[in-house]
């Protein structure tokens, strides 16, 4: 019996160095593009066709160079985009292909290619899941869906979606977790249930405190635009700590997830950062991070703005 996983879309996340050699990105006479330090010194050789547009000049931003094209006449692989190196010009991997262009970081981590097999790495480049499947799924509530023997298939508005094969489904350290019996703390994929991957110390769980505390609210702010009525219960949101501090990222990374254990919105909405000492926090709007409060003003602002264009919206802010 065929089996279809939809694959959630994700975006990718920020970048946080400080302190870096500045790189920028060239181009050659034939418009190949390469990468050179602030002395002019060339790091990687201009090679590369890019499809995104890229000035010359544009400066590298984040912990790696990644170059959103393949080498020139080159051969694409399956299911492989573009090209990552480290910022001293070492390759370290190809990511996976998807939605047009390099999968997007998902929970801190993102998936690549290598010998047609699938991977995770994160966002230093250093693998974190040795990829062993033709195909695994974006991470989503600290579980990622897995086959082996599927492969792609057209459906019937023209988008595809990977059939067939033996699934299974992985935890964040690449390990095969068996289905448990429902219970109140068990997370559902793809219609199974499995153990809570969440664990903290105490400092962790203070800092996912503070988004308790602001439950309420923040449940009101995200839901004001939906479609259909909610019950209370519906509305409650999940924090979970889906990154820690390490090289090139000093913070905590909170995503927030609706009452299904998915993540909730799209692109930046409701993610977090919090500083390594706790006492900073700020949530992604875009490109940017902001702190907490003004942010917060911001969303108020908008959700009491859209209630009244809005009147006969079926969920409503508190007075």
């Amino acid at each position: 019996m065929k089996k279809i996983f939809s694959i959630i879309l994700l975006m990718p996340m920020l970048s946080f160095s400080q302190k870096k050699e500045i790189l920028k990105y060239f181009k050659s006479k034939d418009s190949l593009v390469g990468v050179k330090n602030q002395d002019g010194k060339i790091i990687i050789p201009a090679q590369f066709k890019i499809f995104s547009y890229l000035k010359d000049g544009e400066l590298v931003k984040g912990e790696t160079i990644y170059f959103d094209g393949d080498k020139n006449n080159e051969k694409p692989g399956k299911n492989e985009w573009g090209y990552v190196y480290d910022r001293k010009g070492n390759f370290l991997y190809r990511p996976f292909f998807y939605d047009n262009g390099a999968d997007y970081f998902s929970e801190g981590i993102r998936r690549f290619v290598k010998n047609g097999k699938v991977g995770f790495v994160d966002r230093n480049g250093m693998v974190v899941i040795m990829p062993e499947h033709d195909f695994v799924s974006p991470f989503n509530y600290g579980y990622a869906a897995f086959c082996d023997g599927c492969d792609w298939e057209k459906t019937e508005d023209e988008h595809k979606a990977m059939v067939g094969g033996t699934w299974g489904v992985m935890n964040f350290k690449g390990e095969i977790v068996k289905p448990i019996s429902k219970s109140e703390n068990a997370i559902e994929v793809d219609g199974k249930y499995y153990p809570n991957p969440f664990k903290y110390n105490e400092k962790e769980k203070s800092i996912l405190q503070f988004f308790e505390k602001q439950n309420k609210k923040l449940s009101e702010l995200y839901y004001v635009n939906h479609y259909t009525k909610l019950s209370e219960n519906e509305k409650k949101l999940f924090f979970e700590i889906v990154e820690r501090p390490k090289e090139n990222f000093p913070f905590y990374q909170v995503n927030t997830y609706d009452y299904r254990k998915m993540e909730a919105g799209l692109m930046y909405d409701f993610k977090f950062l919090v500083s390594e000492n706790g006492k900073s926090i700020f949530a992604l709007d875009d490109d940017e991070k902001i702190p907490f409060e003004k942010w917060l003003i911001k969303e108020i602002k908008e959700a009491g703005d859209f209630e009244k264009e809005h009147p006969d919206h079926p969920n409503k802010l508190s007075k």
